[in-house]
């Protein structure tokens, strides 16, 4: 079994990030569903505080950060991987990244980019800031807002885990969609094991 320390919607909030620093001791490698950022603010610092956990890190951008911002300043360290339209293996996983939006029922974008780069055998772990569509990790009052094609994608893939965020009403929660666990870990994290 591995560990790895899931986290999203830190927000630069340095209270979370203390949790984040003593848990990151205890996982073999990192992952962050955006929004890491308030709207880009100190968005070097906090790079520069993720990437000094000294464990890799799986990274995308949530609607407060932009991809491109994102990309090129992970180019300065060894240890961050962006990872938005990338499938990446990391010890027979391979991580599936979506990072953005949060705020569509339907992503044709990924759908099409899903099918062309994503093997069904593949053990798949997907890692989206917008939630999964009819879970826990979705419920705004009493409707489900999240992104249908994740959650037809981690159905048709049988995926193994699911990371999200976005709705911060839902920091914490897990559900099952089909045999895949999926989690918001909040911007505190959790340790999985996979």
């Amino acid at each position: 079994m591995m560990k790895f320390l899931a986290f999203v919607d830190l927000h630069g909030s340095g209270t979370a990030f203390k949790d984040i620093d003593e848990k990151s001791k205890d996982a073999n490698f990192i992952v962050c569903a955006g929004d890491f950022t308030l709207f880009e603010n100190n968005i070097k610092t906090w790079m520069d505080r993720i990437a000094a956990l000294k464990k890799k890190v799986f990274i995308l951008h949530g609607n407060h950060e932009n991809a491109s911002v994102v990309r090129k300043l992970c180019e300065n360290y060894s240890n961050m991987v962006f990872m938005h339209k990338k499938v990446i293996v990391h010890d027979n996983i391979s991580i599936v990244g979506w990072g953005g939006g949060g705020f569509n029922e339907r992503d044709g974008e990924f759908e099409a980019w899903a099918e062309k780069n994503t093997g069904k055998d593949d053990k798949i772990m997907l890692v989206a800031h917008a939630p999964f569509f009819n879970t826990a990790l979705d419920m705004i009052g009493k409707e489900h807002m999240g992104n249908k094609s994740f959650r037809k994608f981690l159905l048709t893939h049988d995926a193994i885990i699911g990371i999200c965020g976005h709705f911060h009403e839902n920091a914490g929660k897990s559900d099952v969609i089909g045999k895949c666990k999926v989690y918001n870990p909040g911007p505190s994290g959790i340790i999985l094991e996979i």
